[in-house]
């Protein structure tokens, strides 16, 4: 981590966010009772779904700091991946409704122009939510959440929306041309949509144990293939556990190797790879004899 206090924050986060979503749902709803501002109100519920997936997230952090017990021996770590994919899954179903209520103004034609101080409204919910995405986003990074990081896109997509909210407004209320307002809705609906597509898509792929990138694999590789007496590596898995990353590999020892040297190398070889693998968790190896014949 790149501060003592990274750990710190992941405490507070997650509160901090649902206290600021609690601040623009209110303040969305009576600036859009107040302006006669209908993307505002849409908006409000937006937020309202990101209320929603930041107490996910927050509940998923709790049970995810649970210790392994009898019943799951690995930990609570992946119920961090579902509240990851429930975010999306939140993501993609409100987008879908804003986006159909915008095609429905557009063709039914009941668009309208709403009142100047809209905009003022809709700058404010740009630069809080974008503000929030920066700061869950270091947080998620530091911590290796994807919990945390689920909920940080949440809060982006919210800027999203509300940038394309600006735009449509100010063509709206400045240039006297409405319709500008839900089709700017309809863009970003889309933008929004593959977002939390691809948040479910990496949620799934981590619960169905999905390697790690190659580089971080080749890392690990290169450190147990370098430590000394390791003759070679006959297999290495790795997976994620919601913040950590289990690691599990055959390596091959000289057949003269006595028990206690192997245990002696497996406990330096532990050290070494939990002080240069960033959010290592668990680690599992096994030395199998090297019995192939010399050259």
């Amino acid at each position: 981590m790149k501060y003592p206090h990274c750990t710190q924050c992941r405490d507070y986060v997650t509160w901090y966010s649902i206290w600021f979503n609690v601040f623009m749902v209110t303040y969305k709803i009576i600036m859009s009772l107040v302006t006669n501002c209908a993307a505002l109100m849409a908006d409000a519920f937006h937020s309202m779904a990101d209320l929603l997936a930041s107490v996910f997230t927050l509940f998923s952090l709790r049970l995810s700091d649970r210790p392994a017990d009898e019943k799951f021996a690995y930990g609570y770590g992946k119920i961090q991946h579902i509240s990851s994919g429930i975010v999306g899954l939140i993501l993609v179903v409100g987008s879908i409704f804003i986006l159909v209520d915008a095609l429905l103004s557009i063709i039914n034609n009941t668009f309208a122009t709403p009142d100047r101080m809209s905009l003022v409204a809709a700058v404010v919910s740009t630069i809080g939510n974008e503000l929030m995405y920066q700061y869950q986003r270091c947080v998620a990074v530091e911590n290796n959440s994807p919990a945390i990081m689920a909920n940080a896109w949440d809060n982006r997509s919210d800027a999203f929306s509300s940038v394309g909210m600006v735009v449509g407004l100010f063509f709206a209320t400045v240039l006297d041309f409405p319709v500008a307002d839900p089709l700017a809705a309809i863009i970003l609906s889309i933008l929004v949509i593959k977002i939390g597509i691809e948040l479910i898509i990496e949620a799934v792929d981590n619960l169905m144990d999905a390697s790690p990138d190659v580089e971080e694999l080749e890392g690990i590789y290169k450190i147990i293939r370098s430590f000394p007496r390791i003759e070679g590596i006959n297999y290495l898995r790795a997976r994620s556990l919601g913040e950590s990353l289990y690691i599990e590999a055959d390596l091959r020892v000289d057949k003269t190797l006595k028990v206690f040297e192997g245990d002696m190398i497996l406990a330096a070889l532990t050290e070494k790879l939990s002080h240069n693998v960033e959010n290592v968790g668990s680690m599992q190896f096994y030395l199998t004899p090297d019995i192939r014949e010399a050259d």
